[in-house]
């Protein structure tokens, strides 16, 4: 199990790697859509794309997407990360919130079979762990390494900080923060959560 969690963390450590890069490349490209059709009444979908507009935070934006009709469960091209865990990654509750109450698809999975409830766990976001359960996400999924979001979390804290140190290094300057102090002590919390 300790080798499985190992592999997982690795892989996901790459992922939002590509998840970064994939960001910084293309979160101010125009939409193929400008406009939409809802209640004959065109709504102007934003200039940012949605995955930009939640990995930089901008709240209404995201919702000018989901008003005009965006496909909010799309998934980016490199990890294929739906914006959902976007902003469960990059700690946007309020994003993830709008998003959820939008219909997200919850069970969406990424390139490493993670759910966003997988992302909430890994990176001890309480707030998000609940508020995907509340929404009805399923926490017996399992990613491609056969761990459930519970099981993320059950690894030794000094055996994963490195992997975290590095991720907040390489995603700190699209505005990732993670405490590690606070989520030293959110992973067993998460980990009750999801018994």
């Amino acid at each position: 199990m300790k080798n499985s969690i190992k592999v997982q963390v690795k892989f996901l450590a790459l992922i939002i790697c590509i998840i970064a890069i994939s960001f910084t490349s293309c979160s101010q490209k125009d939409e193929t859509k400008n406009t939409t059709a809802t209640s004959n009444k065109k709504i102007a979908k934003p200039s940012i794309d949605i995955h930009g507009a939640v990995v930089t935070g901008n709240l209404k934006a995201v919702k000018q997407h989901i008003d005009a009709g965006t496909d909010i469960n799309q998934k980016e091209a490199m990890s294929a990360s739906t914006p959902l865990m976007s902003a469960v990654t990059f700690n946007k509750p309020r994003i993830a919130k709008a998003l959820i109450d939008a219909n997200a698809n919850l069970s969406v999975k990424n390139n490493d079979g993670s759910t966003a409830l997988h992302n909430a766990a890994f990176f001890g976001r309480i707030e998000m762990v609940k508020m995907l359960l509340d929404a009805g996400a399923d926490k017996s999924v399992k990613n491609n390494f056969g761990a459930t979001p519970r099981e993320t979390v059950l690894g030794e804290f000094e055996e994963i900080k490195p992997i975290y140190e590095m991720l907040s290094m390489q995603l700190q300057p699209m505005g990732f923060t993670l405490d590690l102090d606070e989520l030293e002590k959110a992973r067993p919390v998460v980990a009750m959560i999801l018994q």
